[in-house]
């Protein structure tokens, strides 16, 4: 926690430094990562975030693959570099304080086996009389050489219950900058997005509301790819229990199940009942505390690896959160890992100056304690990965990393 801490105090002094940092000007190259080599006439758009993804500027690549832009919202706000080839969107982000990027792009590939998925996290939270499911895929792109996997009428499809009302999607790829999908109605509850699946890692999200009588219902998860591990987290004060799922006891007051090798084109039926804890009552729990422990102790040994005490501070308004992010309706900066640390700082507006006026330092905090949350979001989302056994310690340390990174680019310029 010591060093959590240090790190937030960091984090505070140089987004300051942040505010001063050059603005108005960015230079790019495009590259094309199968070839290798930069890529010249690729159309690229220049999108301000705040207040929905509006381009304000447009331009192509030269014969080596640069571009560059000039705009006054530039190094104030975050921003997003679109670049499109053979009629897909690649983004990169661009946080404030940042002066150059570089956008890869990729040849595309229609070709299934060019994806995997790792795992399928299923989040549950009661809201009223419905109950909100919010499903993330970790889908791993590993072809040689590198391709982009592609279709037009879409390429990753999933399927939400009978009686669901589906929220939103959203998809991401290794530059964690997720995007707002339009679902594409396949009928009889299956759905698909037509989103370049970037080799690394990939994510997809979506969220969908089904109705929760007498606080209970029973959920059919359906699988359309085959799954090396499903994880389904919830709350201690929820009852979960379905074909195949075994508890893993209590980590960071969340109650976690397990299930391995879940088969393609198949249905588990989660069974759900009781209410959602008051948020209040989550900043007292004890992540590590003796019921945790007894809980992990009662619970049927599952392959599932246990949480750090040192991320106590992740409890259920993580959760809350998560799903909530599906309600924006657009870019989702304020809550996802990398996008709102990498590129969600919100615009602070004046220069940063020795002595910074109360309503700018007012700003400053806002603007941490929002980094802050989608830095807390990232870590949790990492000891799910740890947990559904898609990332290695050498991979986790690293992500841990990037965040020291991001926060040197910050102040780049």
């Amino acid at each position: 926690m010591m060093q959590f801490r240090s790190f937030c105090a960091s984090f505070a002094a140089l987004l300051l430094f942040a505010m001063s940092a050059r603005a108005g000007e960015l230079h790019g190259t495009v590259k094309n990562g199968t070839t290798g080599k930069a890529a010249a006439g690729v159309e690229v758009v220049l999108i301000q975030l705040q207040g929905g993804m509006q381009p304000v500027a447009n331009s192509k690549t030269d014969a080596q693959g640069q571009f560059s832009f000039d705009n006054p919202s530039l190094g104030s706000q975050p921003m997003l570099v679109r670049a499109v080839y053979k009629g897909i969107n690649f983004h990169q982000p661009v946080p404030p304080g940042r002066s150059d990027v570089e956008v890869s792009i990729f040849e595309p590939s229609k070709d299934p086996k060019t994806i995997s998925v790792a795992s399928r996290i299923v989040f549950f939270q009661p809201s009223g009389a419905n109950l909100t499911v919010a499903e993330e895929y970790s889908i791993q792109n590993n072809s040689q050489p590198p391709q982009a996997y592609f279709r037009p009428d879409g390429n990753f499809e999933f399927a939400i219950p009978e009686n669901a009302h589906l929220q939103q999607v959203a998809a991401s790829g290794p530059t964690g900058m997720p995007v707002v999908q339009a679902p594409i109605d396949k009928a009889k509850g299956k759905y698909a997005i037509a989103y370049a699946l970037r080799p690394g890692q990939n994510t997809v999200r979506y969220s969908y509301e089904v109705p929760y009588p007498g606080n209970a219902a029973t959920v059919k998860v359906a699988t359309v790819y085959p799954a090396a591990r499903l994880l389904v987290v919830a709350s201690p004060t929820l009852q979960v229990s379905g074909d195949g799922l075994q508890s893993g006891g209590q980590e960071q007051g969340m109650s976690v199940y397990g299930r391995e090798n879940v088969a393609a084109n198949s249905v588990i039926a989660v069974n759900v009942s009781g209410t959602a804890p008051p948020l209040q009552s989550a900043g007292s729990e004890s992540g590590g505390g003796q019921g945790a422990q007894d809980a992990q102790a009662a619970a049927p040994a599952a392959n599932i690896q246990s949480i750090p005490g040192r991320l106590d501070v992740l409890k259920w308004p993580l959760i809350a959160g998560f799903v909530g992010i599906f309600a924006l309706g657009a870019m989702l900066l304020a809550r996802k890992p990398v996008v709102a640390v990498a590129g969600g700082v919100p615009a602070v507006s004046g220069t940063a100056s020795s002595a910074p006026t109360s309503a700018a330092l007012s700003q400053v905090d806002a603007a941490v304690g929002t980094s802050l949350d989608a830095l807390k979001d990232q870590m949790f989302r990492l000891e799910l990965r740890r947990q559904a056994g898609t990332i290695s310690d050498e991979e986790y340390a690293r992500e841990r990393a990037r965040a020291e990174k991001v926060l040197r680019d910050l102040v780049r310029g």
